[in-house]
C-alpha cells in the first residue's frame, strides 16, 4: 500500500517500507528503506536521522543538504555530494517539493522504454523550480520490490541541454560493501566486492550497450552478511543501453545510491513543451541475506518484468546446430541432425548463423534476409516442414542490428550505418551497426524479420547482437528506444514466439530486454565448469528461468577441459536446457545417457525454470537447490579433485522438519576408458588401455556411479546428509564415487507420496 499523511510518503508491503517526507523547505529527505515500519509519527521519528543541523543556516534559510538524508538533490544548493541532474549551468534548477499523486496502478512511460507491469501502486512526486522546469518523481510499489524513475519537463520558452539525468537517488545510513559484477567475452559475471567508502563505487557501461564488462545490477550488503542472514539490497535498471550507478559514503556516515543512464557522450535536447523519461530503476530489501534478496528479485523478474505470456510456461529443451556446423551446412546435414535431437528428446531444433544470403563467413551477408538456396534449396517452410514432421519446432538466428559492408544492403544503403565522425570506418567481427534511430531502417528489420518468421512458422528466435560501439556518442539513447521499438513492433503481435537474447553471449543480459526476451544466452563459453561459475553468479540477480544453458562437447574449444557428459548435463539443468554439439559424434552410450538426461529435466522442468532457487553450504565445491511444492533438487558440483577428500554433506533447505522425506541420486554413468592403465588391476585380463577393446568397450557400456537413497526427516537432511564417498586412492568400490575432476551429483528430495 502507499499512504500519504500530511508530508509523509509511505509504501509498504509484507516485505519492506521505504518512507521519505517533504521538509518545511520542500527537500525531500530520506527517512527509510527496509523492514516494513508504520507511517504515524512515532515511527517516522525513531527511523529518521538526527542531523544535528538546524534550518537558518543553508541557503534561503533551508536546511543544510550536505548533511540530509535525500531523496533528490539539486546541484548548487549546498550539497556537494553527487548531482543526479546536470543541465545548462545558467538555468536556475532549485527543485522544490511542490505536490503528489496515488495511482492503483503503474503510470506508463510514454517514450517507448519497456517497464514492470503487473499489480501495483504509483506514487508521483511533483517538483517545481523557478526557472519553470519540472520534476516527476515516480515510486512504484510491486509485491517484492520498489522501481523509482524521473521525468523532467520544459515549461519555458527556450531549449535546455539535459547533461545528466538519474533515475533514482537515496541516502542512506550505515555501512555496506558493494558486489558488483564484471568481465569480458567469455569470461562474464566476475564478482567484485569492496567497502562502500568516501571514494565511492562506480558500475558503469560505456559500450553503448548494458555489456558484460559491467553488468547493470549490484549488492549492497551489511559487512559480515551472509546466504541467510543480515541486510542485502539489490538493484537493477530496466534499461539496455550505457548505464551508470554509484554508491559513495560520507563523512557522516550517509551512503549515497545513484542509478541512471550514463552521463558518457549524453547529450539531450529538450524543446518547450517536451519531456524526458529515464528508466526505472529497480530495488529490493532483505533481512534474510543474501538468499533472501535473490528471492525477492527472482519474484520480481518472473512476476513483473517477463513478458506474461511466457510467465511461469516451460521452455522447450532445444538443439542449437552452431558449435557442431558453424557456417559449414546443408539442408540435409540439418534434417539428419534433426532426427538426432528428436530421437534423444529435444523439443526444438534452432538453426543459427549461416542460412541467409552469402553467408559462409561472418564477412558478409549481415543485413541481408534472402534464403541461401544453395544450403536450403526449400527455403525456411521447406526445413521447418520437415522438422515438424519429426515433432520439432523450428527455431532461428538473426543479427539484425548489424551489417557487413559485403552485403547488398550496405551497397544499397551505406548511410544506414553507424561511422566514426572521423570518416573512418572502424569495424567489429566484420561489422558495423545499423542506425536504429532512423524510422526507415526499423521499418526495413520490422518488415524483413517478421517475414521470416511468418514463412518459416518461427516459434523461437535467437536474437543476436556482436558489435558493440562508442560511436554511438549522443545517439546512444535513441538508438535504445529504436531497438525497444523494433522488439515490441515484432514481438507484440506474436507473443508465442520464444526470444531469446544474445550478445556475443552475455553482453545484453539486463531487465530491459528482459521485457520482450523471457531468456537469455548467457555466455558463449559453454565449457561446464566456467559456466557452474557464471550460472552461480547470475543468480544473485537473475532467476534460472531466464539463464540460457546449454551442454557442448569436450574438450571444450575454449578451454580445453574435458569435462564429463553428466557434469555438463547437470549444470545445464540449473537453467534452460539445451544442447549444442554436433550430434553425428555421439556414442550409443552417449546417446543413451542425453535421453535420460532430457527425461529427467522434463520430468521436473517446471522445479528447474520456477522453483525456488537457494544457494547451499558447500566445503568443497559448489551446491545449488531448486525446490517447489514437495520436491527439492540439490546439486553438487566439484572441481579439481584432491587426495584423501574426506566425507561430504549436502545441506538442503527449506524442508519441512518432521516430514520424512524420499532422496535418491540421480543415475550417473562411468566411462571405464578414463581409468586408463587402473584397468589393469580389476579386470580379469590384461588390456591396453588405449586399445581398440577399451575404445569399443567406452563406447557401448559404461559402469553405473554409486547410487544413494535413503528416508528421512526434513530436519534430519537439513543438519546434513551424509553422501557416498569419493574415490580416495584406494581401488574400486562400487559403494563409492568413482569420479574424477569436474564430477558432479544431482540429488531430489520428495514426500513419499510423489
Amino acid at each position: 500500500m502507499i499512504i500519504i499523511n500530511k508530508n509523509k510518503f509511505l509504501l509498504k508491503n509484507s516485505n519492506i517500507s521505504y518512507m521519505f517526507r517533504a521538509t518545511e523547505s520542500g527537500n525531500l529527505e530520506h527517512l527509510h528503506f527496509g523492514a516494513p515500519v508504520d507511517i504515524d509519527d512515532d515511527d517516522a521519528l525513531a527511523v529518521r536521522y538526527g542531523t544535528g543541523w538546524g534550518t537558518n543556516n543553508g541557503p534561503e534559510g533551508e536546511e543544510i543538504p550536505m548533511y540530509l538524508p535525500l531523496e533528490w538533490s539539486s546541484l548548487g544548493r549546498g550539497d556537494y555530494r553527487e548531482s543526479p541532474l546536470e543541465i545548462d549551468r545558467e538555468i536556475p534548477a532549485a527543485f522544490k517539493y511542490s505536490f503528489s499523486r496515488k495511482y492503483d496502478h503503474t503510470v506508463p512511460i510514454e517514450c517507448g522504454l519497456p517497464q514492470a507491469h503487473g499489480d501495483a501502486e504509483t506514487l508521483e512526486i511533483v517538483m517545481a523550480s523557478p526557472s519553470r522546469l519540472s520534476l516527476h518523481l515516480f515510486y512504484t510499489l510491486f509485491d517484492t520490490a520498489v522501481t523509482r524513475r524521473t521525468v523532467i519537463c520544459n515549461n519555458t520558452d527556450r531549449d535546455i541541454n539535459v547533461e545528466k539525468i538519474m533515475s533514482s537517488m537515496m541516502d542512506i545510513l550505515g555501512d555496506y560493501e558493494i558486489t558488483t559484477y564484471n568481465g569480458a567475452w567469455i569470461a562474464e559475471m566476475q564478482p567484485y566486492r569492496a567497502p562502500v567508502g568516501m571514494s565511492g563505487v562506480v558500475n558503469e557501461s560505456t559500450t553503448g550497450f548494458s555489456s558484460c564488462l559491467h553488468n547493470p545490477g549490484f549488492i549492497l550488503s551489511e559487512p559480515g552478511a551472509t546466504e541467510t542472514d543480515g541486510i542485502v539490497m539489490g538493484f537493477n535498471i530496466i534499461y539496455s543501453g550505457n548505464h551508470y550507478s554509484r554508491v559513495q559514503k560520507t563523512n557522516e556516515g550517509l551512503t549515497r545510491i545513484v542509478q541512471g543512464i550514463s552521463p558518457v557522450s549524453f547529450d539531450w535536447i529538450l524543446a518547450p513543451g517536451e519531456k524526458f523519461e529515464t528508466p526505472e530503476a529497480v530495488m529490493v530489501w532483505s533481512g534474510s541475506g543474501f538468499g533472501g534478496m535473490s528471492d525477492q528479485m527472482h519474484r520480481f523478474v518472473n512476476n513483473n518484468v517477463i513478458p506474461e505470456y511466457w510467465q511461469g510456461r516451460e521452455r522447450p529443451v532445444l538443439y542449437n546446430d552452431w558449435e557442431g556446423c558453424m557456417f559449414d551446412f546443408n539442408e540435409s546435414k540439418l534434417v539428419s541432425l534433426g532426427k538426432k535431437a528428436a530421437e534423444l528428446g529435444c523439443e526444438l531444433f534452432v538453426l543459427d548463423d549461416g542460412w541467409f544470403g552469402d553467408r559462409n563467413s561472418d564477412k558478409a551477408g549481415l543485413g541481408d534476409y534472402d534464403v541461401n538456396r544453395k544450403k536450403l534449396p526449400g527455403g525456411l517452410s521447406g526445413l521447418q516442414k520437415k522438422l515438424s514432421a519429426m515433432g520439432l519446432d523450428f527455431g532461428l538466428w538473426f543479427e539484425p542490428e548489424a551489417v557487413n559492408p559485403d552485403s547488398k544492403l550496405y551497397r544499397a544503403h551505406p548511410e544506414w550505418a553507424i561511422q566514426a565522425e572521423d570518416g573512418v570506418t572502424v569495424l567489429g567481427r566484420n561489422e558495423l551497426l545499423l542506425d536504429l534511430s532512423r524510422q526507415d531502417v526499423r521499418d526495413y528489420i520490422v518488415e524483413n524479420v517478421t517475414r521470416c518468421i511468418d514463412e518459416g512458422k518461427v516459434s523461437y528466435v535467437k536474437w543476436d547482437m556482436n558489435r558493440h560501439s562508442t560511436a554511438l556518442g549522443a545517439s546512444a539513447h535513441r538508438y535504445i528506444l529504436g531497438l525497444y521499438d523494433v522488439l515490441r513492433r515484432i514481438f507484440g503481435p506474436r507473443p508465442e514466439v520464444l526470444l531469446e537474447s544474445c550478445s556475443s553471449g552475455g553482453n545484453r543480459f539486463d531487465l530491459g530486454m528482459m521485457c520482450f526476451s523471457p531468456q537469455v544466452w548467457a555466455s558463449d563459453n559453454t565449457d561446464a565448469v566456467e559456466r557452474c561459475r557464471i550460472q552461480y553468479q547470475l543468480s544473485y540477480l537473475y532467476p534460472l528461468s531466464t539463464i540460457g544453458a546449454h551442454v557442448s562437447a569436450a574438450p571444450h574449444a575454449q578451454t580445453l577441459r574435458n569435462t564429463p557428459l553428466s557434469t555438463r548435463g547437470n549444470i545445464s539443468f540449473y537453467g534452460l536446457l539445451g544442447y549444442e554439439f554436433d550430434l553425428a559424434d555421439l556414442s550409443p552410450v552417449e546417446t543413451d545417457e542425453i535421453k535420460d538426461q532430457i527425461a529427467f529435466y522434463k520430468r521436473y522442468r517446471k522445479v528447474f525454470q520456477f522453483g525456488d532457487f537457494r544457494r547451499l553450504k558447500a566445503p568443497d565445491g559448489i551446491s545449488m537447490q531448486v525446490s517447489e511444492g514437495n520436491i527439492a533438487i540439490v546439486g553438487l558440483f566439484h572441481e579439481i579433485v584432491h587426495a584423501a577428500p574426506g566425507y561430504e554433506r549436502i545441506y538442503p533447505r527449506g524442508l519441512d522438519m518432521e516430514t520424512i522425506y524420499n532422496v535418491f541420486s540421480r543415475r550417473q554413468l562411468l566411462n571405464a576408458a578414463q581409468y586408463g592403465g587402473l584397468l589393469r588391476h580389476i579386470l580379469p585380463v590384461k588390456v591396453r588401455p588405449d586399445g581398440a577393446l577399451v575404445r569399443t568397450a567406452g563406447r557401448q557400456y559404461r559402469m553405473k556411479d554409486a547410487e544413494r537413497e535413503c528416508d528421512a526427516t526434513g530436519a534430519a537432511l537439513m543438519s546434513g546428509m551424509s553422501l557416498n564417498a569419493r574415490f580416495m586412492g584406494t581401488g574400486y568400490d562400487p559403494g563409492m564415487r568413482m569420479q574424477g575432476d569436474f564430477s558432479s551429483n544431482i540429488y531430489v528430495i520428495t514426500t513419499e507420496e510423489s
